[in-house]
């Protein structure tokens, strides 16, 4: 009886070298995964971006198509804020709008067309300015990253959107202002 006791106690931990073997392994198995997460959460960022601008484009086009060829921030929102502002670009995007881009929270007889998005502008998801969802607009020339901390760049002449970063994509070929 006293023999089968001590065997049992002699073989109730690991050894220093079965523990080193499982570090190891962990250690292995680490450096594999970690990699392979960034690059992952990398290329989500880059799919948001994506999804994102084509929300943004696909709104400003309707409401392009709706009010004459005009987008928004082209006319002023009726509200104060001024033809080639910010404030009108997001006005006219979030609520309801007359045929002349005039503003109002609620639909009526006159204010038929919109909201043309119903969440607010999305985040930028990707860059140093990731999280921003505020619009730099921009009336002439085509449109490029400026250093504002916005999250859009738009112009209100041409319809055209972009990603506010000009920090490399994954790939290291383009930045994502060029999306």
């Amino acid at each position: 009886m006293r023999r089968f006791a001590e065997t049992n106690r002699s073989k109730a931990g690991f050894s220093l070298v079965e523990l080193v073997i499982v570090v190891v392994i962990i250690g292995i198995i680490a450096a594999i995964a970690i990699p392979r997460v960034t690059r992952g959460a990398r290329a989500a960022g880059e799919a948001a971006l994506r999804a994102n601008l084509s929300i943004l484009r696909a709104a400003i086009e309707l409401y392009a198509s709706e009010h004459g060829g005009n987008h928004p921030a082209a006319l002023p929102d009726g509200l104060g804020n001024t033809a080639g502002s910010s404030k009108a670009f997001e006005n006219q995007l979030l609520k309801y709008t007359d045929a002349r881009g005039n503003v109002a929270d609620k639909k009526d007889a006159t204010h038929i067309y919109g909201p043309y998005l119903r969440k607010g502008i999305p985040p930028l998801p990707v860059g140093k300015n990731k999280g921003a969802n505020t619009v730099s607009v921009a009336n002439n020339g085509p449109v490029s990253a400026v250093d504002d901390g916005t999250g859009w760049v738009y112009n209100s002449d041409s319809g055209e959107i972009i990603a506010n970063a000009d920090d490399l994509d994954e790939s290291g070929t383009k930045t994502y202002d060029e999306y």
